[in-house]
């Protein structure tokens, strides 16, 4: 549903990094799935289930994945 976004946080090795994929327009929603071999697969698909963009990472680098539904409130940035 349009409004839902996923975030992942990442260890990149001199840091971290934090990533968002969004559902971006009406109809589409973003979907989580871990492939074989430590992938974790986040992509935002259409109604159809047709892929629109796709991000992946290293399982063993996710340190957070949170998933924010349509509607709820983004944190506050200080």
């Amino acid at each position: 549903m349009k409004g839902d976004w996923v975030e992942i946080v990442i260890d990149s090795g001199d840091g971290i990094r934090t990533f968002e994929v969004a559902a971006t327009r009406a109809g589409r929603r973003v979907e989580i799935s871990s492939r074989r071999g430590g992938v974790i697969e986040v992509s935002e698909v259409t109604r159809t289930g047709t892929p629109v963009r796709t991000a992946q990472f290293m399982a063993s680098r996710v340190l957070a994945l949170v998933e924010h539904p349509a509607g709820s409130p983004e944190p506050d940035e200080d």
